[in-house]
C-alpha cells in the first residue's frame, strides 16, 4: 500500500475524527473508502458520457427506434403477448 499525504480542512478533519470514533474505524480506512467510492462514481460518469456520445452518433447516422414502437413494446410488458424489443429503423 502506498502512502499519500493530503491537506484536509480543519472542519473536515474534525468530522472525520468523529466519524472514525463512532464507527470504530481508522481515519485512513474511511478516507480509503471515500476515495474508492469517488473513483467508482467518476468511472461510471465517464462510462455514461461515452454511452451518450455513442447514442448521439447513432441518432446522427439515422439508427433510431420510433416512439410508437417503443410505446407499443412497453405497453406489452407483462402480458401474454409481450412484444420483442423494437429494432432501429435503419
Amino acid at each position: 500500500m502506498s502512502i499519500t499525504s493530503v491537506r484536509i480542512q480543519p472542519k473536515i478533519s474534525l468530522q472525520l475524527e468523529k466519524m472514525a470514533a463512532s464507527l470504530h474505524r481508522s481515519k485512513s480506512s474511511i478516507i480509503n473508502q471515500a476515495v474508492e467510492e469517488f473513483i467508482e462514481q467518476q468511472q461510471q460518469e465517464q462510462q455514461r458520457w461515452q454511452e451518450t456520445l455513442e447514442a448521439l452518433q447513432s441518432v446522427r447516422s439515422g439508427q433510431i427506434v420510433s416512439g410508437d414502437d417503443v410505446h407499443s413494446w412497453m405497453e406489452s410488458w407483462g402480458s401474454d403477448s409481450e412484444l420483442a424489443a423494437p429494432k432501429t429503423d435503419s
